[in-house]
């Protein structure tokens, strides 16, 4: 892989800064759009790594605007097809947005996120193992760990802040969160994309285990998907040749920086552990493996 900058934190003077996240920087551009830049920062364990995975950021980039170009018909997203070196001041400032940021539409983000099941894995199977049950969604006896679910399920969880876990919701309290209508409008839209972002990797040689989207309302009520999508960060990508059930299969994501961390004497707070430099090597290859097989096109 070649060698390419690295961007932990941004600095855009030119811009108000408003927020930076575990992975994004977000400035605003005027009063109804956000630049939004993808950091090379990476979370565990909802812990931001000391160390930066390179070309993280434009990988999640790419592919964010690879799905919303491909599945933009299915529901109104955020995009706005402005080039984000554009919202910016000089060749300092350009760089570090080049390949990695998107001016977006700026809605009003929904209290619940969006997840979307497709086989039973991560905290979906701890759950099924102690109850039988996803969320409150009953299935089959005797299933095991990452089979493919009956039908895709809709498991909502809330929005926590940097540091804390989000938890996991039953549909019914996410009515109450954010009004029945826009509810199911939210779940049906996230079964539909999810269900053929899912079939469409699968001719790629790539499952899309379960993901995450959230989605955003503007002044009107009307609802937007918002954020990435169908990223290696927001979702669990396995690839079909090396799928087994009865285990976790090996995965296009941080789920590898996950298996190397829970090897480590650490109690999942700050400070982490400095990642080696093998690790980060194989995670960044990962995220750029998983970019050429869903798009064809390197990051």
């Amino acid at each position: 892989m070649t060698t390419e900058s690295v961007v932990f934190e941004t600095n855009i003077k030119s811009l108000k800064f408003l927020h930076r996240g575990k992975v994004r920087d977000i400035y605003a551009v005027g009063e109804d759009k956000l630049l939004v830049i993808q950091s090379d920062r990476l979370s565990a364990f909802d812990v931001i790594m000391d160390d930066p995975i390179p070309g993280k950021g434009r990988v999640l980039t790419a592919m964010s605007d690879f799905w919303f170009r491909k599945l933009g018909h299915l529901v109104p997203n955020h995009t706005t097809g402005i080039d984000p070196e554009s919202v910016v001041s000089g060749e300092a400032e350009r760089a570090q947005v080049r390949g990695r940021a998107a001016v977006v539409k700026k809605f009003t983000p929904l209290t619940i996120e969006a997840i979307v099941r497709g086989y039973v894995i991560g905290s979906g199977w701890k759950d099924y193992q102690q109850t039988g049950a996803i969320c409150g969604i009953a299935l089959p006896t005797g299933m095991k760990e990452a089979q493919k679910l009956p039908q895709t399920i809709f498991t909502p969880s809330t929005k926590a802040p940097i540091g804390q876990h989000d938890e996991n919701i039953s549909f019914e309290q996410a009515q109450k969160a954010v009004g029945a209508a826009v509810a199911r409008q939210v779940r049906d839209a996230a079964i539909t994309i999810y269900t053929q972002a899912a079939e469409y990797a699968a001719t790629r040689g790539i499952i899309i285990a379960d993901t995450k989207f959230e989605f955003g309302t503007d002044a009107a009520g009307k609802v937007h998907l918002i954020d990435e999508i169908l990223t290696p960060d927001s979702s669990r990508f396995w690839p079909v040749s090396q799928y087994r059930t009865g285990m976790s299969p090996p995965s296009f994501d941080k789920q590898f920086v996950r298996d190397w961390l829970e090897k480590q004497p650490w109690n999942k707070k700050a400070p982490a552990p400095r990642l080696p430099a093998e690790i980060i090597a194989k995670t960044a290859e990962k995220y750029h493996e998983a970019l050429r097989m869903l798009t064809g096109a390197a990051a």
